[in-house]
């Protein structure tokens, strides 16, 4: 269902482009330090992007918008650079770098069906490679070795998550549960992969041991529903975003809802939240740390 609505989600925002007149979209790029709080504004920009990166080396953020990926200063001080993409003109907002920077993974909607497929290519730019031929497929993580990316990905009716060489071969499924599981994520000792599970009856974070084993709720939330868990850098803090549970079934992440960051250790306990914002799709759907481990980006919206 996530995926059927992120399609029309598309549409609803190309026709919102070509008629700008009315319900215009401002993005706003943000910055927001953990330890003191404090949201600083890298940017605005009249139409939608989603989905900040911050690079390993600390000198860009990536985001996309309109299909393509574009690169930016986290100080704003230079104008954002297109990164070539080839014939992949239709990304959504999964893109992931490889922990050395030198790489990035995309997902994109291919022409012949409409439907996603993983692809990597140098973080230069050039002609994308296709890993999965299997489709749809949707990235979220890239494991710090840089052997595996992992992926949620519907096979016969049920969204899993799936492991698969970040060279190509075969997938590799990790989760079994009925319904959605979603924005699988390595910890940065590798030996974990953080997602969001709705097998609970809501939404909640949840981790597991990088082969699948030891699937662990880690949130228990009943007022809300967490999507999307990016751990920082160090591997001792999570940041969240979270949908009020009357606002949204569980399994959907629509744009343009009043949603929460919320923040958590690692080793779990009670969240606390960091900011409350007009978001959602878009807001922070991969990891957006900054290498410091104290502050993230993320893409708060207007409708003007």
């Amino acid at each position: 269902m996530r995926r059927l609505l992120f399609s029309f989600f598309c549409l609803f925002i190309t026709l919102s482009i070509s008629h700008a007149q009315s319900n215009q979209v401002t993005s706003i790029l943000e910055i927001l330090d953990v330890t003191t709080g404090q949201r600083t504004v890298v940017n605005e920009f009249p139409f939608r992007i989603e989905a900040p990166n911050w690079t390993p080396d600390g000198q860009w953020l990536v985001y996309n918008s309109s299909g393509k990926l574009y690169k930016l200063s986290p100080e704003g001080t230079s104008a954002p650079e297109e990164i070539t993409t080839g014939f992949a003109t239709r990304c959504n907002n999964d893109h992931i770098l490889s922990t050395d920077g030198r790489q990035i993974a995309i997902s994109h909607n291919t022409r012949e069906d409409g439907q996603s497929r993983i692809y990597t290519l140098p973080f230069e730019g050039g002609t994308p490679t296709l890993i999965t031929p299997l489709a749809p497929s949707y990235l979220h993580g890239w494991s710090p070795d840089k052997k595996y990316l992992a992926y949620c990905a519907d096979r016969k009716g049920n969204y899993d998550i799936y492991l698969i060489p970040a060279e190509g071969g075969e997938e590799i499924r990790l989760t079994t549960a009925e319904g959605l599981d979603d924005g699988p994520e390595y910890s940065p000792c590798g030996r974990y992969i953080w997602f969001n599970s709705v097998r609970s009856g809501r939404m909640q974070v949840w981790r597991m041991r990088a082969d699948g084993s030891e699937q662990t709720q880690m949130t228990f939330d009943e007022t809300r529903n967490a999507w999307f868990p990016h751990i920082s850098p160090d591997g001792k803090s999570i940041v969240y975003i979270a949908y009020r549970k009357d606002d949204v079934a569980p399994g959907d992440h629509p744009a343009n809802k009043d949603v929460e960051l919320l923040f958590m250790p690692a080793v779990g306990g009670e969240p606390r939240v960091l900011a409350t914002l007009f978001g959602g799709q878009g807001t922070i759907n991969v990891n957006s740390w900054a290498p410091d481990s104290r502050r993230f980006a993320f893409v708060s919206y207007r409708i003007d």
